[in-house]
């Protein structure tokens, strides 16, 4: 499948692409395929039924309300964040929904919305059944529609049968596909393919996906996305008080931001100032996230700050920075995200924050190296030394809260993307550990990591913090 730089990176709501975005696109799917089957009108009564991660950190990811959201019709990018609150609020009243394009419904989120703690389906450790009856009939007797759908990292999902066609195809899958002009699925193909052309990664990932849009609307497209990322950074400078989910863990960005827009006007500078600027850009995005705010997904919401504190150090600190070069960052950062998605995994439920803040400095560490004119092998040694270095980290989210420690990975992850990049731009290239050889040890430390230390709030900090 091709995997364009918009399914990289896609606007939405917080706090969580898997637990958040993706169950609201599968209510609001599940909805949506009763009403072309013409069935919707005769529905009484819904269910959805969480498993695995879905369950385990469900309530501290929202996940329930975003499967309240879908079955509205709402979308991620386009569901008002401030209006979501009040929604939920004259639902637990009334206790009555209106199905997209279909009946009001009685519906309790209590029962209606079941957290089942016992073993995960068998596809993946994001998933879950949505079910429906007809007709007023008695709901103890089985449903008369029912779909399991896998939230698969990044907010993209799947339903079983593709799940299970996907995984039959995974050996030979790639980032992108065989109808692009550079159908690199590996870091070496993409080096090898860059090579016999002469052309930069960004370039054959613009020449793949101008093979399926033109060039103004790829351009306007890619705008949108950065001005998203820049506008979620601008509005968690500009917040203060706690974030929700009872942890009572206060919003810093602003204080931050405060102190270093006092300390430029009195032109008091420090060495180790910049890092301050980097770590507020990504404090910004995820204090967003965590507040169930606009932000783009990049390669998930859980790590959604590094991309555009990267993005935002480029553009404020790199000498000849542009709105071109970003443009060119976010391609490059898309084709890498590309190449993890295809061969291990973006899914903290599947792999640990490894896969999450892992790979979004990877992607971009790359894209930096990209506009400040490193070569394809300067990117590829950049996006190799992002990952090698966040290689076994955990996803331990205590309370199942997307607060601590993602908040402050996201910075310590921005910080490593750009010395992975520098370093990258002080060599030639050459390096001894493939890119593909990292993600591939990405892929099988997932594969071995206990289930604990994958977004299920069952080990690590998540039970460590609160018995210290």
């Amino acid at each position: 499948m091709f995997l364009s730089v918009f399914d990289i990176f896609k606007i939405g709501i917080g706090p969580s692409s898997s637990h958040t975005v993706g169950p609201m696109l599968a209510a609001r799917r599940f909805v949506r395929r009763m009403e072309r089957q013409g069935t919707l009108a005769e529905v009484s009564r819904m269910r959805a039924t969480l498993y695995g991660s879905l369950a385990f950190t469900g309530r501290g990811h929202a996940t329930d309300r975003a499967v309240i959201l879908g079955l509205m019709g709402e979308t991620p990018d386009a569901v008002d964040p401030d209006a979501v609150g009040g929604m939920i609020a004259r639902l637990n009243e009334a206790k009555r929904l209106r199905l997209a394009g279909g009946p009001e419904i009685a519906f309790d989120p209590a029962t209606d919305i079941v957290f089942d703690y016992g073993p995960p389906l068998p596809g993946h450790a994001n998933g879950m059944i949505m079910a429906a009856w007809m007709g007023g009939g008695d709901p103890a007797r089985p449903p008369d529609k029912e779909r399991a759908y896998y939230s698969i990292g990044g907010g993209f999902i799947a339903t079983d049968d593709e799940f299970a066609a996907a995984t039959e195809t995974a050996d030979v899958a790639g980032s992108e596909s065989e109808n692009v002009p550079y159908p690199f699925a590996t870091a070496a193909e993409m080096l090898a393919m860059g090579a016999a052309s002469g052309l930069s990664v960004a370039e054959m990932k613009r020449a793949n996906e101008l093979s399926h849009m033109d060039a103004a609307a790829l351009d306007t497209g890619l705008d949108r996305i950065w001005a998203a990322m820049n506008a979620c950074i601008e509005r968690g400078v500009a917040q203060s008080g706690e974030l929700p989910g009872g942890l009572k863990v206060k919003r810093r960005a602003k204080a931050i931001w405060d102190g270093l827009q006092a300390d430029k006007s009195r032109n008091f500078r420090l060495e180790h100032t910049v890092m301050d600027w980097i770590s507020v850009y990504a404090l910004a995005v995820n204090e967003e996230n965590a507040g169930g705010g606009r932000v783009v997904t990049a390669p998930t919401n859980g790590a959604a700050g590094i991309v555009p504190a990267v993005g935002r150090y480029y553009l404020d600190f790199c000498p000849g920075a542009s709105i071109a070069g970003i443009r060119d960052y976010l391609l490059t950062a898309a084709g890498i995200g590309g190449i993890i998605k295809a061969n291990a995994s973006i899914s903290g439920a599947e792999v640990g924050c490894q896969g999450e803040v892992g790979s979004a400095s990877a992607m971009a560490a790359a894209g930096l190296a990209a506009i400040l004119g490193g070569t394809n092998a300067q990117i590829e040694n950049a996006a190799e030394i992002a990952m090698e270095h966040h290689l076994g980290m955990t996803c331990d989210p205590v309370g199942g809260l997307v607060q601590v420690p993602c908040i402050e990975r996201n910075a310590m992850g921005a910080v490593k993307a750009i010395n992975a990049a520098s370093l990258a731009l002080k060599g030639d290239g050459t390096h001894f550990v493939p890119l593909d050889a990292a993600i591939e040890t990405m892929r099988q430390t997932g594969a071995d990591m206990h289930s604990k230390y994958k977004e299920t709030s069952e080990g690590g900090l998540a039970v460590n913090l609160t018995a210290c």
